[in-house]
């Protein structure tokens, strides 16, 4: 993008990244460098069988660090669990957290910082710096190659009475420390490799054409546009593939990044509302519709959707928005994504009552194209 007199922006790098294969095996020393004594591990209970909890816990344990173990809590944490879990953990004293999986157990760790240290309800966090209090180090290891928490200082936590997703943000809740180790993600099933490296795409497609880019939010962007789009499938036809696994998680960490500097857009606004009423997996509901917010866009943001594919390799031709979703809808069908609202449960009746569900989320006032109710319910017949 150009930059002129009216180009600012404010970003701060918060987080240290240590990324490679088997970086794992320095979570100890590094957590012990930070200064952890007794730390809060937080991981969500389906991560159990592939052992990934079990080591980071070896790992903190032999380098001299009492370990207390999270784990109760849905693959979408709401405010309840988090609030119940801060209640069971206060009384042990932590003085760090350790959080490992996917988004989920990011965003848990993250509420749970905002509570153990700053007291009251999840809900007094929505918004942004609400924190009063210094917030516990943590660090992450993530374990898809999806989200992209670890690089953002906002955790989302459902509103256990409305199952609205509230964006919790402050400066004090990034993470110090992020362990990208491409090596647990092997052990993915293809269904959330697909789910979580498509969100991770709609990461990077949304961020680049926001009202609130910057020049740094694009360059994140677009080099995570570029190894997503270039891994995805090689990384659903050969799972073993180290370079694949490494390149998609890297890209959604860039995304991530991306997504600090210059938030998202009407693709997560109108994907909200359907996990929130039908409980679609957030991945899945972003497949359903981020090709037709793509066209949806196309009048404004086209020439920045020429960029991202140039930037992959790929020729934008005359109608760059066109392209590039058809590009990503035949990445969803590769993936085995469900395609239109109607396969995935939703009903035709309902879809006035999402729309104004997803003109009032947030991340819609951040959408290249003017976004309100009637442009949600235009995305969603065309997603039907």
């Amino acid at each position: 993008m150009e930059v002129d007199s009216a180009t600012s922006f404010d970003f701060v790098f918060r987080t240290r990244l240590v990324f490679g294969p088997g970086t794992l095996e320095r979570l100890g020393e590094l957590a012990r460098e930070a200064g952890f004594r007794r730390t809060l591990l937080v991981s969500d209970p389906d991560l159990a069988p592939s052992g990934h909890p079990d080591r980071a816990r070896r790992l903190l344990e032999r380098a001299g660090i009492g370990v207390v173990e999270f784990h109760e809590f849905a693959p979408e944490p709401d405010s309840t669990m988090v609030e119940s879990g801060a209640n069971a953990v206060r009384a042990v004293q932590v003085d760090s957290i350790v959080a490992v999986g996917g988004g989920s157990s990011l965003d848990c760790a993250k509420g749970l910082n905002f509570l153990l240290t700053s007291g009251g309800r999840m809900a007094d966090y929505r918004g942004y710096g609400m924190a009063t209090a210094p917030m516990l180090p943590m660090i992450a290891v993530p374990t898809t190659a999806g989200t992209g928490s670890e690089a953002q200082s906002y955790a989302l936590i459902s509103d256990s009475g409305t199952h609205d997703k509230m964006a919790c943000g402050d400066p004090k809740a990034a993470f110090l420390l992020a362990v990208l180790d491409p090596d647990l993600t092997l052990s993915l099933p293809r269904a959330v490799t697909a789910a979580t490296g498509y969100d991770a795409l709609s990461h990077a497609v949304e961020s680049f054409v926001t009202t609130k880019r910057n020049p740094l939010s694009t360059t994140f962007a677009r080099e995570a546009f570029r190894l997503l789009e270039g891994h995805f499938e090689r990384v659903l036809d050969t799972p073993s593939n180290l370079e694949a696994r490494a390149a998609m998680m890297l890209g959604a960490h860039l995304a991530g990044l991306a997504i600090e500097a210059s938030m998202l857009g009407a693709t997560h606004a109108c994907a909200n509302p359907l996990s929130a009423r039908y409980g679609t997996i957030h991945g899945v509901a972003i497949a359903l519709l981020l090709p037709h917010v793509v066209r949806w866009n196309g009048p404004a943001a086209a020439p920045l959707y020429a960029e991202l594919l140039r930037a992959a390799g790929r020729d934008p031709g005359p109608e760059p928005a066109q392209a590039l979703a058809d590009r990503l809808e035949k990445l969803a069908v590769y993936a085995s994504l469900p395609r239109g609202l109607r396969a995935a449960g939703v009903s035709r009746d309902d879809l006035p009552a999402l729309a104004s569900h997803a003109a009032a989320q947030w991340t819609g006032t951040f959408n290249p194209r003017p976004f309100d109710a009637k442009g949600a319910l235009e995305l969603y017949e065309h997603a039907f």
